[in-house]
C-alpha cells in the first residue's frame, strides 16, 4: 500500500517521523483525512489529536494548534507543541485540566478567560490521548 512521509515538527524539535497510509487531524476549516497522493494545501490546526494510520494500527499525537502543509506524499505539521501519546504524563495533565476549571470557575477580574480556555482544550485534548477518546 502506498504510504505518506509524515513529519511533526515543534520549536524544541522533531516528536514524529515515520511513513503512514493516512492521516487525520482538525483545520480550523474542520476534520481532514489526507491519504497518498492528497492536493497540495496548507491549513492551520486546531487543537485536537493527529491520527497516524498503518494498517491496523494507529497511533495518536496530541497537538496545540500549528500548521500543516500537505503535499502528494509527504504531510508536514508544524505545531506549537506536540506530544506522542506515551510521551504524555496523564498526572500533569490532569492537574492542568484542574487549573484551568478553577481559574475559568473564579471569574476573577485579573484572570484572562481566553487563556484559562486554551489551557483547559490543550490540557482535555492531551488526558483524551492518552486515554484513546477518539
Amino acid at each position: 500500500m502506498k504510504t505518506l512521509k509524515v513529519s511533526i515538527v515543534t520549536p524544541d524539535g522533531p516528536v514524529y517521523d515515520s511513513n503512514v497510509e493516512m492521516v487525520s487531524t482538525k483545520a480550523q476549516s474542520g476534520e481532514l483525512g489526507i491519504l497518498p497522493g492528497h492536493i497540495p494545501m496548507v491549513a492551520p490546526l486546531q487543537i485536537g489529536a493527529v491520527r497516524l494510520k498503518n494498517g491496523n494500527n494507529t497511533e495518536l499525537v496530541a497537538v496545540s494548534g500549528g500548521f500543516l502543509e500537505v503535499r502528494p506524499e509527504q504531510v508536514t505539521i508544524l505545531a506549537q507543541s506536540a506530544e506522542k501519546e506515551e510521551s504524555i504524563d496523564i498526572e500533569r495533565a490532569k492537574e492542568a485540566k484542574s487549573r484551568a476549571e478553577s481559574r475559568i470557575q473564579s471569574n476573577q477580574a485579573d484572570i484572562d478567560q481566553v487563556r484559562a480556555e486554551l489551557a483547559l482544550r490543550r490540557a482535555v485534548n492531551r488526558i483524551n490521548v492518552y486515554e484513546h477518546r477518539f
